[in-house]
Protein backbone atom coordinates (compact mmCIF):
# COMPACT_ATOMS: atom_id res chain seq x y z
CA UNK A 1 0.00 0.00 0.00
CA UNK A 2 3.02 2.11 0.83
CA UNK A 3 4.19 1.89 -2.87
CA UNK A 4 0.71 2.64 -4.42
CA UNK A 5 0.09 6.37 -1.80
CA UNK A 6 4.17 6.91 -2.60
CA UNK A 7 3.19 6.65 -6.33
CA UNK A 8 0.19 8.95 -5.89
CA UNK A 9 2.08 11.76 -3.71
CA UNK A 10 4.31 11.71 -7.18
CA UNK A 11 1.64 12.41 -9.31
CA UNK A 12 0.16 15.28 -7.49
CA UNK A 13 4.08 16.94 -6.66
CA UNK A 14 4.16 16.63 -10.44
CA UNK A 15 0.63 18.48 -11.13
CA UNK A 16 1.74 20.90 -8.52
CA UNK A 17 5.16 21.75 -10.49
CA UNK A 18 3.03 22.55 -13.51
CA UNK A 19 0.44 24.06 -11.79
CA UNK A 20 -2.62 21.90 -12.55
CA UNK A 21 -2.91 20.73 -9.20
CA UNK A 22 -6.88 21.10 -8.08
CA UNK A 23 -7.94 22.08 -4.74
CA UNK A 24 -11.64 22.43 -3.18
CA UNK A 25 -11.97 25.99 -2.63
CA UNK A 26 -13.36 27.02 1.00
CA UNK A 27 -16.21 29.90 -0.77
CA UNK A 28 -19.09 31.24 1.31
CA UNK A 29 -21.96 32.36 -1.28
CA UNK A 30 -23.76 35.88 -0.12
CA UNK A 31 -25.89 36.20 -3.16
CA UNK A 32 -23.98 37.16 -6.40
CA UNK A 33 -20.87 37.89 -4.10
CA UNK A 34 -18.60 34.85 -2.77
CA UNK A 35 -16.07 35.25 -0.07
CA UNK A 36 -12.93 33.40 0.20
CA UNK A 37 -10.38 33.71 2.65
CA UNK A 38 -11.63 37.02 4.05
CA UNK A 39 -12.22 38.58 0.66
CA UNK A 40 -15.70 39.89 -1.09
CA UNK A 41 -16.37 39.17 -4.50
CA UNK A 42 -18.17 39.58 -7.41
CA UNK A 43 -18.95 35.58 -8.79
CA UNK A 44 -17.70 35.69 -12.51
CA UNK A 45 -17.19 31.89 -12.11
CA UNK A 46 -20.64 30.83 -11.94
CA UNK A 47 -22.68 28.86 -14.43
CA UNK A 48 -26.05 30.64 -12.80
CA UNK A 49 -26.90 32.29 -16.07
CA UNK A 50 -30.07 33.67 -15.34
CA UNK A 51 -28.99 35.24 -11.47
CA UNK A 52 -32.25 32.42 -10.52
CA UNK A 53 -30.23 29.96 -7.65
CA UNK A 54 -29.52 32.54 -5.00
CA UNK A 55 -33.19 34.94 -5.59
CA UNK A 56 -34.55 34.58 -2.52
CA UNK A 57 -37.96 35.82 -3.61
CA UNK A 58 -38.30 33.34 -6.31
CA UNK A 59 -37.17 30.09 -3.84
CA UNK A 60 -39.92 31.77 -1.24
CA UNK A 61 -42.28 31.74 -4.16
CA UNK A 62 -41.71 28.51 -4.72
CA UNK A 63 -41.88 27.14 -1.48
CA UNK A 64 -45.30 28.51 -0.90
CA UNK A 65 -47.09 26.56 -3.58
CA UNK A 66 -45.88 23.04 -1.38
CA UNK A 67 -47.96 21.60 1.30
CA UNK A 68 -45.68 19.65 3.51
CA UNK A 69 -46.82 15.97 2.56
CA UNK A 70 -45.20 16.76 -0.60
CA UNK A 71 -41.51 17.69 0.77
CA UNK A 72 -39.60 15.11 -0.06
CA UNK A 73 -36.07 15.24 0.39
CA UNK A 74 -35.35 11.99 -1.44
CA UNK A 75 -36.84 9.35 -3.72
CA UNK A 76 -34.93 6.56 -2.22
CA UNK A 77 -34.85 4.62 -5.85
CA UNK A 78 -34.16 4.01 -8.90
CA UNK A 79 -37.03 5.16 -10.80
CA UNK A 80 -37.78 1.72 -12.72
CA UNK A 81 -38.33 0.41 -8.92
CA UNK A 82 -40.29 2.74 -6.39
CA UNK A 83 -38.57 6.23 -7.53
CA UNK A 84 -41.15 7.01 -10.30
CA UNK A 85 -43.34 10.07 -8.34
CA UNK A 86 -46.02 11.78 -10.81
CA UNK A 87 -44.08 15.03 -10.48
CA UNK A 88 -41.70 13.25 -12.83
CA UNK A 89 -43.25 12.40 -15.67
CA UNK A 90 -45.84 15.55 -14.98
CA UNK A 91 -42.16 17.09 -15.83
CA UNK A 92 -41.49 15.41 -18.99
CA UNK A 93 -44.52 16.12 -20.41
CA UNK A 94 -43.85 20.11 -19.27
CA UNK A 95 -40.69 19.72 -21.22
CA UNK A 96 -41.54 18.08 -24.32
CA UNK A 97 -44.94 20.18 -24.49
CA UNK A 98 -42.25 23.55 -24.17
CA UNK A 99 -40.42 21.84 -27.05
CA UNK A 100 -43.02 21.11 -29.29
CA UNK A 101 -41.47 17.34 -29.42
CA UNK A 102 -42.63 13.83 -28.88
CA UNK A 103 -40.98 13.22 -25.72
CA UNK A 104 -38.49 13.63 -22.62
CA UNK A 105 -36.30 11.82 -20.83
CA UNK A 106 -34.99 13.11 -16.72
CA UNK A 107 -32.11 12.42 -16.09
CA UNK A 108 -29.71 12.95 -12.51
CA UNK A 109 -27.34 15.12 -14.17
CA UNK A 110 -25.82 16.50 -17.29
CA UNK A 111 -23.02 14.01 -16.91
CA UNK A 112 -25.55 10.83 -16.79
CA UNK A 113 -26.89 11.98 -19.67
CA UNK A 114 -24.36 12.06 -22.30
CA UNK A 115 -22.13 8.84 -20.22
CA UNK A 116 -25.53 7.23 -20.50
CA UNK A 117 -27.24 7.94 -24.02
CA UNK A 118 -24.41 7.67 -25.91
CA UNK A 119 -22.94 3.93 -24.75
CA UNK A 120 -26.74 2.96 -24.95
CA UNK A 121 -27.27 3.24 -28.51
CA UNK A 122 -24.02 3.09 -30.70
CA UNK A 123 -22.71 -0.47 -31.41
CA UNK A 124 -20.10 -1.31 -33.54
CA UNK A 125 -21.69 -0.61 -36.54
CA UNK A 126 -21.98 3.12 -35.53
CA UNK A 127 -19.27 5.75 -36.00
CA UNK A 128 -19.41 8.82 -33.92
CA UNK A 129 -17.98 12.23 -35.42
CA UNK A 130 -17.40 14.58 -31.99
CA UNK A 131 -15.45 17.90 -32.28
CA UNK A 132 -12.76 18.15 -30.78
CA UNK A 133 -13.11 20.38 -27.84
CA UNK A 134 -16.88 18.39 -26.85
CA UNK A 135 -17.44 18.06 -22.83
CA UNK A 136 -15.87 15.51 -20.95
CA UNK A 137 -19.21 13.55 -20.09
CA UNK A 138 -19.71 13.22 -23.95
CA UNK A 139 -16.14 12.02 -24.11
CA UNK A 140 -16.61 9.26 -21.72
CA UNK A 141 -19.57 8.48 -23.14
CA UNK A 142 -17.60 7.81 -26.24
CA UNK A 143 -15.35 5.97 -25.05
CA UNK A 144 -17.59 3.81 -22.69
CA UNK A 145 -19.68 2.81 -26.45
CA UNK A 146 -18.59 -0.17 -28.80
CA UNK A 147 -18.36 2.84 -31.87
CA UNK A 148 -15.76 3.90 -33.40
CA UNK A 149 -15.15 7.51 -33.26
CA UNK A 150 -13.17 10.38 -35.11
CA UNK A 151 -12.90 13.78 -33.24
CA UNK A 152 -13.25 16.42 -36.31
CA UNK A 153 -11.72 20.06 -36.32
CA UNK A 154 -13.64 22.01 -33.49
CA UNK A 155 -16.22 23.53 -35.77
CA UNK A 156 -14.63 22.53 -39.18
CA UNK A 157 -17.82 21.81 -40.73
CA UNK A 158 -15.55 21.10 -43.98
CA UNK A 159 -13.78 18.11 -42.78
CA UNK A 160 -16.72 17.08 -41.01
CA UNK A 161 -18.63 16.56 -44.72
CA UNK A 162 -15.43 14.63 -45.42
CA UNK A 163 -15.20 12.31 -43.31
CA UNK A 164 -19.03 11.76 -43.54
CA UNK A 165 -18.69 11.47 -47.59
CA UNK A 166 -15.90 8.78 -46.81
CA UNK A 167 -17.40 6.85 -44.54
CA UNK A 168 -21.23 6.68 -44.35
CA UNK A 169 -21.49 3.62 -46.39
CA UNK A 170 -19.69 1.47 -44.00
CA UNK A 171 -21.66 2.30 -41.13
CA UNK A 172 -25.37 1.18 -40.16
CA UNK A 173 -25.21 5.09 -38.34
CA UNK A 174 -23.03 7.92 -38.24
CA UNK A 175 -23.54 10.35 -35.08
CA UNK A 176 -22.69 13.57 -35.01
CA UNK A 177 -21.62 14.68 -31.27
CA UNK A 178 -21.36 18.66 -30.81
CA UNK A 179 -22.40 21.27 -28.38
CA UNK A 180 -24.19 24.37 -29.22
CA UNK A 181 -22.32 26.79 -27.26
CA UNK A 182 -18.87 25.21 -25.99
CA UNK A 183 -17.98 25.55 -22.40
CA UNK A 184 -14.26 26.40 -22.40
CA UNK A 185 -14.01 29.22 -25.52
CA UNK A 186 -17.75 29.89 -25.33
CA UNK A 187 -18.15 30.14 -29.66
CA UNK A 188 -21.41 28.04 -31.34
CA UNK A 189 -21.84 25.17 -33.32
CA UNK A 190 -23.03 25.75 -36.74
CA UNK A 191 -26.16 24.34 -36.56
CA UNK A 192 -27.50 25.14 -40.15
CA UNK A 193 -24.31 23.94 -41.93
CA UNK A 194 -24.83 20.16 -39.22
CA UNK A 195 -28.56 20.27 -40.42
CA UNK A 196 -27.77 20.42 -44.00
CA UNK A 197 -25.37 17.97 -44.02
CA UNK A 198 -28.32 15.38 -42.18
CA UNK A 199 -30.50 15.98 -44.91
CA UNK A 200 -27.70 14.90 -47.70
CA UNK A 201 -26.98 11.51 -45.87
CA UNK A 202 -29.77 9.06 -44.84
CA UNK A 203 -28.01 7.69 -42.19
CA UNK A 204 -26.88 10.51 -40.14
CA UNK A 205 -28.18 11.45 -36.43
CA UNK A 206 -27.74 14.84 -34.78
CA UNK A 207 -26.62 14.90 -30.67
CA UNK A 208 -26.43 18.30 -29.84
CA UNK A 209 -25.27 19.31 -25.88
CA UNK A 210 -27.37 22.35 -25.14
CA UNK A 211 -26.36 22.70 -21.70
CA UNK A 212 -24.97 26.24 -21.87
CA UNK A 213 -27.46 27.67 -24.15
CA UNK A 214 -30.27 26.12 -22.24
CA UNK A 215 -32.28 28.95 -20.32
CA UNK A 216 -30.03 31.62 -22.21
CA UNK A 217 -30.49 31.72 -25.72
CA UNK A 218 -34.09 31.91 -27.91
CA UNK A 219 -37.18 33.53 -27.28
CA UNK A 220 -38.69 30.91 -24.57
CA UNK A 221 -34.98 30.38 -23.53
CA UNK A 222 -34.68 26.93 -24.73
CA UNK A 223 -31.65 26.85 -26.51
CA UNK A 224 -29.66 28.03 -30.01
CA UNK A 225 -31.79 25.26 -31.26
CA UNK A 226 -34.69 27.12 -30.36
CA UNK A 227 -33.23 30.36 -31.65
CA UNK A 228 -32.40 29.23 -35.13
CA UNK A 229 -35.71 27.57 -35.48
CA UNK A 230 -34.34 23.58 -35.70
CA UNK A 231 -35.62 21.89 -32.82
CA UNK A 232 -37.39 19.21 -34.89
CA UNK A 233 -34.23 18.50 -36.52
CA UNK A 234 -32.10 17.56 -33.48
CA UNK A 235 -32.32 14.00 -32.59
CA UNK A 236 -31.25 13.69 -29.22
CA UNK A 237 -31.22 17.48 -27.61
CA UNK A 238 -29.99 17.48 -24.25
CA UNK A 239 -30.28 20.50 -21.71
CA UNK A 240 -28.97 20.82 -18.16
CA UNK A 241 -30.99 21.83 -15.47
CA UNK A 242 -27.80 22.79 -13.34
CA UNK A 243 -27.18 26.12 -14.81
CA UNK A 244 -29.38 28.64 -16.02
CA UNK A 245 -32.44 26.48 -14.59
CA UNK A 246 -30.56 27.34 -11.30
CA UNK A 247 -31.63 22.92 -10.43
CA UNK A 248 -29.90 19.95 -10.57
CA UNK A 249 -30.59 17.26 -13.40
CA UNK A 250 -30.60 17.10 -16.96
CA UNK A 251 -32.85 16.28 -20.07
CA UNK A 252 -32.87 14.56 -23.05
CA UNK A 253 -35.89 15.59 -25.96
CA UNK A 254 -36.22 12.59 -28.38
CA UNK A 255 -38.80 10.32 -30.04
CA UNK A 256 -41.11 8.03 -28.13
CA UNK A 257 -39.29 5.05 -29.47
CA UNK A 258 -35.57 6.37 -28.17
CA UNK A 259 -36.98 7.61 -24.70
CA UNK A 260 -38.57 3.96 -24.40
CA UNK A 261 -34.99 2.38 -25.66
CA UNK A 262 -33.10 4.65 -23.07
CA UNK A 263 -35.46 3.53 -20.42
CA UNK A 264 -34.53 0.13 -21.12
CA UNK A 265 -30.60 0.45 -21.86
CA UNK A 266 -28.98 3.78 -20.50
CA UNK A 267 -27.46 2.45 -17.65
CA UNK A 268 -26.89 5.78 -15.54
CA UNK A 269 -30.61 5.95 -15.98
CA UNK A 270 -31.20 2.66 -14.60
CA UNK A 271 -28.87 2.11 -11.94
CA UNK A 272 -29.13 5.18 -9.79
CA UNK A 273 -31.44 6.56 -7.43
CA UNK A 274 -33.64 8.90 -9.34
CA UNK A 275 -33.22 12.96 -7.96
CA UNK A 276 -35.37 13.47 -4.78
CA UNK A 277 -38.98 14.64 -5.81
CA UNK A 278 -38.69 18.32 -4.58
CA UNK A 279 -35.97 19.04 -6.78
CA UNK A 280 -38.15 17.79 -9.62
CA UNK A 281 -40.84 19.89 -8.07
CA UNK A 282 -38.40 23.36 -8.08
CA UNK A 283 -37.36 22.67 -11.70
CA UNK A 284 -40.98 22.44 -12.97
CA UNK A 285 -41.60 25.76 -11.32
CA UNK A 286 -38.42 27.14 -13.14
CA UNK A 287 -39.59 26.11 -15.88
CA UNK A 288 -43.06 27.30 -15.98
CA UNK A 289 -41.72 30.22 -15.72
CA UNK A 290 -38.70 30.44 -18.06
CA UNK A 291 -40.46 32.59 -21.15
CA UNK A 292 -40.77 35.36 -18.62
CA UNK A 293 -37.26 35.92 -18.71
CA UNK A 294 -36.66 37.69 -21.52
CA UNK A 295 -35.43 40.75 -20.31
CA UNK A 296 -32.61 39.14 -18.51
CA UNK A 297 -31.12 36.96 -21.70
CA UNK A 298 -31.44 40.53 -23.26
CA UNK A 299 -29.44 42.15 -20.46
CA UNK A 300 -26.71 38.89 -20.57
CA UNK A 301 -26.34 39.01 -24.39
CA UNK A 302 -25.82 43.09 -24.00
CA UNK A 303 -22.83 43.30 -21.30
CA UNK A 304 -21.41 39.85 -22.64
CA UNK A 305 -21.45 41.95 -26.24
CA UNK A 306 -19.98 44.83 -24.70
CA UNK A 307 -17.13 42.60 -22.87
CA UNK A 308 -16.43 40.62 -25.94
CA UNK A 309 -16.28 43.80 -27.87
CA UNK A 310 -13.74 45.82 -25.92
CA UNK A 311 -11.22 43.06 -25.28
CA UNK A 312 -11.12 42.47 -29.02
CA UNK A 313 -10.15 45.91 -28.83
CA UNK A 314 -7.79 45.65 -26.40
CA UNK A 315 -5.74 42.95 -28.60
CA UNK A 316 -7.26 39.98 -27.12
CA UNK A 317 -8.30 37.08 -29.06
CA UNK A 318 -11.56 36.26 -28.21
CA UNK A 319 -13.81 33.17 -30.37
CA UNK A 320 -16.54 33.61 -27.65
CA UNK A 321 -20.23 34.50 -29.12
CA UNK A 322 -22.09 34.00 -25.53
CA UNK A 323 -21.70 34.52 -21.97
CA UNK A 324 -19.08 32.58 -21.72
CA UNK A 325 -15.76 34.54 -22.23
CA UNK A 326 -12.29 33.30 -22.25
CA UNK A 327 -8.84 35.36 -21.40
CA UNK A 328 -6.40 32.73 -23.09
CA UNK A 329 -3.17 33.23 -20.77
CA UNK A 330 -0.83 30.22 -21.74
CA UNK A 331 0.95 28.91 -19.35
CA UNK A 332 -1.14 27.44 -16.06
CA UNK A 333 1.50 29.45 -13.81
CA UNK A 334 0.48 32.50 -15.40
CA UNK A 335 -3.07 31.51 -15.37
CA UNK A 336 -3.08 31.51 -11.74
CA UNK A 337 -1.27 34.20 -11.16
CA UNK A 338 -3.55 36.40 -13.40
CA UNK A 339 -7.03 34.89 -11.42
CA UNK A 340 -4.92 35.81 -8.04
CA UNK A 341 -4.71 39.28 -9.27
CA UNK A 342 -8.12 39.72 -10.66
CA UNK A 343 -9.42 38.20 -7.34
CA UNK A 344 -7.57 40.98 -5.38
CA UNK A 345 -9.37 43.23 -7.31
CA UNK A 346 -12.66 41.66 -6.53
CA UNK A 347 -13.77 39.52 -9.09
CA UNK A 348 -14.04 36.08 -8.32
CA UNK A 349 -12.33 34.13 -11.61
CA UNK A 350 -10.75 31.01 -12.00
CA UNK A 351 -7.83 29.83 -14.17
CA UNK A 352 -8.67 26.96 -16.17
CA UNK A 353 -5.89 24.64 -17.00
CA UNK A 354 -4.90 21.05 -18.49
CA UNK A 355 -6.20 18.51 -19.01
CA UNK A 356 -9.48 20.61 -18.82
CA UNK A 357 -8.23 22.73 -21.79
CA UNK A 358 -5.14 21.75 -23.94
CA UNK A 359 -1.62 22.45 -22.66
CA UNK A 360 -0.81 26.25 -23.61
CA UNK A 361 -4.17 26.85 -23.69
CA UNK A 362 -4.56 27.91 -19.72
CA UNK A 363 -6.96 30.75 -19.20
CA UNK A 364 -9.18 32.96 -17.52
CA UNK A 365 -12.74 31.86 -17.80
CA UNK A 366 -15.51 34.73 -17.48
CA UNK A 367 -18.58 33.42 -16.77
CA UNK A 368 -21.47 36.37 -17.25
CA UNK A 369 -24.64 36.06 -15.63
CA UNK A 370 -28.12 37.99 -15.76
CA UNK A 371 -27.26 39.57 -12.35
CA UNK A 372 -23.80 41.36 -13.51
CA UNK A 373 -24.65 44.98 -13.89
CA UNK A 374 -22.97 47.55 -16.72
CA UNK A 375 -21.38 49.34 -14.16
CA UNK A 376 -19.22 45.94 -12.79
CA UNK A 377 -18.88 45.37 -16.68
CA UNK A 378 -17.18 48.76 -17.15
CA UNK A 379 -14.85 48.28 -13.91
CA UNK A 380 -13.94 44.22 -15.09
CA UNK A 381 -13.04 45.94 -17.97
CA UNK A 382 -10.46 48.29 -16.34
CA UNK A 383 -9.19 45.43 -14.08
CA UNK A 384 -8.26 43.47 -17.21
CA UNK A 385 -6.72 46.42 -18.94
CA UNK A 386 -4.76 47.84 -15.68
Amino acid sequence: MNKFTDSLESELKALETKGNLRQLPHIRHEGREVVVNGQRMLNLSSNDYLGLASDRKLINDFLRTLRNEEVLFSSSSSRLLTGNFSIYEELEEQLASLYGAESALVFGSGYHTNSGILPAIANTRTLILADKLVHASLIDGIRLSAARCIRYRHNDTMQLRRLVDEHHKSYDYIIIVTESIFSMDGDEADLTALIELKHAYSNLILYLDEAHAFGVRGPHGLGCAEEQNCISEIDFLVGTLGKAAASSGAFVICRHEIRDFLINRARTYIYTTALPPINIQWTSFILSQLKNYESKRNHLSYISQKLRKILIESGYSCPSTSQIIPIVVGSSTDAILRAEEMQRKGFYVLPVRPPTVPEGTSRIRLSLTADVTEKEIDQLINAIRE
